[in-house]
């Protein structure tokens, strides 16, 4: 079905009334308040939680953060329990060498703060929260917040050293889908071309803050074969463009198909291609669109609000060299 795909990466709901203050980047902190009550009462059960734990002691008791992440990730106290009942030694792992290295992340946080407030000097930056969730999230972000599901960022990178890079990134691309809703932003039209363009951007500008290749081994496969990658994109970009997100093709479909080639694929993606490529593809039409434009801030600008994918897309294009 084309719409779960659509509504993995749709943006959250406005903020909320309770919407916490933005972040200074001197003095930013990651709050993990949250992944603390939660590995305490992990040990406390020896990793037997129940769902009436869960609630009682970890859901009603969270933070804003914890508030953003549950309607689409942890879903609710039953569901979190019966991911944790199926591999407690994934949960264990993170609480004992993740936690510790999320904690440690301030000063790179900071200097990632710092960075996107000198090229976007007029967003809110938001808070940084570490939860731990079903298992099915590395992150999500809202005005005022990003969220991260730390079990999972732990699988993709189970050392401290890879978890650095890995918080390095997310710190600053989960930064970036918090300014773009701020601005407005929907997937209502045009969703795969505008899905693209949104991660791409996010993409771009934690390359430009970090000064770190996002995917460095999606990029070196993916560089050698961008004019085919390009022409792929092109057609499914029209086979899509009249979908909206009120659309639900078939599974299956050629219009599913076509979505899920390049978006919300981490774990499927097509056979022989790295996964989220649309990510990269996106990034790649940011780089010739900033390098092309007079004005950098207003195309940093451009990323955060995707006013006209098309417009975009026409002034960013692959040439063969």
């Amino acid at each position: 079905m084309l719409r779960p795909l659509i509504l993995a990466l749709a943006l959250l709901p406005a903020a909320a009334t309770n919407r916490p203050p933005p972040a200074d980047p001197l003095t930013a902190t990651i709050h993990t308040e949250d992944a603390d009550r939660f590995a305490t009462l992990f040990a406390k059960t020896k990793s037997k939680l129940t769902a009436a734990q869960l609630k009682r002691e970890y859901l009603d008791k969270g933070s804003f953060g914890i508030g953003v992440f549950t309607p689409g990730r942890i879903v609710d106290a039953d569901t979190l329990a019966r991911a944790i009942a199926a591999n407690p030694t994934r949960y264990a792992q993170a609480i004992k060498t993740c936690l510790p290295a999320a904690k440690a992340a301030t000063a790179d946080l900071r200097a990632i703060y710092l960075g996107l407030h000198g090229a976007l000097p007029d967003v809110k930056l938001p808070q940084v929260y570490i939860v731990f969730g079903a298992n099915t999230s590395g992150g999500t972000a809202k005005p005022g917040a990003q969220v991260l599901g730390l079990e999972v960022l732990c699988r993709m990178s189970p050392t401290p050293e890879k978890l650095r890079q890995t918080l390095r990134h997310f710190f600053a691309h989960e930064t970036v889908h918090s300014f773009q809703q701020d601005a407005g932003m929907t997937l209502a039209r045009d969703p795969l071309l505008t899905a693209i363009l949104v991660e791409g951007a996010a993409d771009f500008i934690a390359q430009l803050v970090t000064g770190e290749e996002p995917d460095a081994a999606r990029a070196a496969w993916a560089t050698p074969r961008e004019a085919e990658l390009w022409r792929q994109m092109q057609a499914d970009i029209a086979l899509t463009r009249m979908l909206t997100d009120k659309d639900d093709p078939e599974e299956g479909s050629p219009e599913a198909k076509a979505y899920a080639r390049w978006i919300g694929n981490y774990s499927t993606p097509p056979a022989g291609w790295p996964p989220e490529l649309g990510y990269w593809m996106g990034l790649r039409i940011w780089q010739r669109y900033y390098a092309a434009a007079p004005d950098k801030h207003a195309a940093l600008r451009a990323m955060l609000a995707v006013r006209d994918p098309r417009a975009i897309l026409a002034a960013g294009p692959y040439k063969r060299r």
